[in-house]
């Protein structure tokens, strides 16, 4: 997307003199008057923030208020500011998970010259911007098949970043309070609190109460492109600009696309959560209510994560009208139930979803515990870790450590005193015992590192409240529920610096990353005077960690 001319003058209007050798797809950036790392380090990023948020903030206020001439004003005005380019492309070449993921031009990763030339290249093409065609990969699914991902360029990424600044915001102000999934500030553990609140014993008697489970036939490749577009609220510059992204055809399969949205791709969940709005409140017409204190009391409640929704029906309530509905709101939609995963089941029967397995005892007690795909597939993880000859043992034994702490910190909200591992741990002792490393006593204190315990307290996730967006505005209230999200002394510290990074004073949001940070550099210094809690983005370019921890970032 972006030529070495442009990568060569770009760095000169930044006053550096640089010469650039290219040979064998290799670019070596010299430069003699300006490091270009620090360059980029220098950049004002907090200022950077804050005029984007802001923005984002009236943008959502304005959708509140039904003021979309407002709201069309304000994304221009975000659309043409230069923060919220930077900041798209800082977010995909240096915070996200997946930032080394190469598209179709096999780019892993961007030098800084690069991302300057594409920050300049944003500034005068956003508008007439051509995706590129996306790479095929397909990863295993729950079920046996593979799930196939259209992957976009790093450039393309950066696009559909700077896109979802000016659009998620709009989307946010109007979106249902049970639509939990891909959504900032909402996660997997508010529905299962919802279905505790749903199906516990007590006023709930969920007991009684049946659920239909749905899932949505591929759902990413099926959308309809031409509801997607009516639905989307954008400049016309920029929603030009989305629809060729979702017409960007796979390299290799097909030229343009007939319908979807690229699973893989960084604005396809908020994509996906614009289509289904709505599904969590099909069938209004059907529901019993019941006049109760001059309100009226719905009986049947409607719980979505992404493409993935779980409905709990009362005694009356009709699954099979409730069915005829949901598949006239979807086929407008261009989508349909996957029948092989839809069934309606008993609360006492037990059912999987989002990884955990829910139930409602005899008496009425509601449990929930992780189901047991969730809990062979980490069984199975942690033997294909240890038995990996690529790396040495203690390479092993940390991998092993960091997967089942994953699994655990996502299943501390269950009750898990039968899912302690016992049998797993036990074997990954022999396998190390076999391996003529440690003697018994070190075994048994390695252990504690390849399973390291996780604090677990069933049914006591605190839920978002339903009108709450991050973009309303209220840091304090999103900094102390991201300050949940930790534990130990980083959320003693969160507390202390009022839930504030101490380098740019911000404060913590839904999107953030809290990072714990030693002054000194030196790790093994754990004085409270030598330890504070930064942003990711502003832990990665510290001074005390060298110019090493900077140049790998590149």
């Amino acid at each position: 997307m972006y030529s070495k001319i442009q990568q060569v003058r770009t760095v000169r209007q930044l006053g550096t003199v640089c010469t650039v050798n290219i040979y064998s797809g290799v670019e070596n950036v010299m430069t003699t008057e300006l490091n270009l790392v620090d360059k980029w380090k220098s950049i004002p990023w907090r200022k950077l923030r804050k005029i984007v948020f802001r923005l984002q903030v009236r943008i959502f206020k304005a959708q509140k208020n039904g003021n979309t001439r407002l709201v069309r004003k304000l994304q221009k005005l975000l659309l043409s500011s230069k923060a919220a380019k930077l900041l798209a492309i800082r977010q995909v070449t240096q915070l996200n998970t997946g930032k080394k993921t190469a598209g179709v031009d096999g780019k892993k990763t961007l030098t800084t010259p690069q991302r300057l030339a594409l920050y300049e290249l944003l500034i005068k093409n956003w508008k007439q911007w051509k995706h590129q065609p996306l790479k095929r990969v397909y990863i295993p699914k729950a079920d046996g098949n593979k799930r196939g991902l259209g992957i976009p360029t790093i450039s393309d990424r950066a696009y559909q970043c700077f896109l979802k600044y000016a659009l998620e915001p709009a989307a946010e102000a109007g979106f249902n309070e049970f639509s939990y999934g891909f959504r900032p500030g909402r996660s997997c553990h508010d529905i299962q609190k919802q279905l505790f609140f749903n199906l516990n014993s007590g006023k709930a008697n969920g007991i009684s109460k049946r659920i239909l489970e749905l899932d949505i036939e591929q759902c990413f490749d099926k959308i309809d492109h031409k509801f997607l577009m009516q639905s989307v609220q954008l400049p016309k510059a920029a929603k030009l600009g989305l629809f060729r992204a979702i017409k960007a055809g796979v390299r290799g399969e097909y030229f343009s696309s007939e319908s979807g949205t690229p699973q893989g791709g960084t604005i396809s969940p908020l994509l996906a959560n614009i289509v289904l709005h709505g599904l969590e409140n099909v069938g209004h017409e059907l529901r019993y209510k019941k006049l109760r204190g001059g309100k009226y009391i719905d009986t049947i409640k409607g719980f979505r994560y992404a493409d993935d929704v779980v409905f709990i029906l009362k005694l009356g309530d009709s699954p099979e009208l409730l069915r005829k509905h949901i598949d006239a709101f979807l086929k407008t939609r261009g989508l349909k139930v996957k029948e092989a995963k839809t069934k309606v089941v008993n609360s006492t029967d037990g059912f999987d979803f989002l990884g955990w397995n829910f139930i409602v005892k005899p008496n009425g007690k509601f449990i929930s515990t992780p189901s047991q795909k969730s809990t062979l597939s980490i069984k199975t993880k942690v033997k294909e870790v240890m038995k990996d000859s690529r790396y040495t043992l203690e390479q092993r034994i940390d991998k092993c450590g960091a997967k089942v702490r994953g699994w655990r910190n996502y299943h501390r909200f269950c009750n898990m005193s039968q899912h302690d591992l016992w049998a797993t741990a036990y074997w990954t002792w022999k396998f190390i015992r076999k391996q003529g490393r440690f003697d018994r006593n070190q075994t048994n204190k390695v252990i504690h590192r390849a399973f390291p315990s996780v604090k677990w307290s069933a049914c006591r996730f605190v839920n978002v409240r339903g009108d709450k967006s991050p973009y309303d505005g209220d840091f304090l209230y999103w900094a102390k529920r991201e300050n949940a999200n930790y534990d130990g002394i980083t959320a003693q510290f969160l507390k202390k610096q009022n839930y504030q990074c101490t380098h740019c004073n911000l404060s913590f949001i839904s999107v953030d990353i809290a990072e714990l940070h030693h002054i000194d550099g030196n790790h093994e210094n754990w004085k409270s005077s030598n330890l504070e809690v930064l942003h990711r983005e502003c832990h990665q370019h510290q001074t005390s960690h060298g110019r090493v921890r900077v140049r790998t970032a590149d």
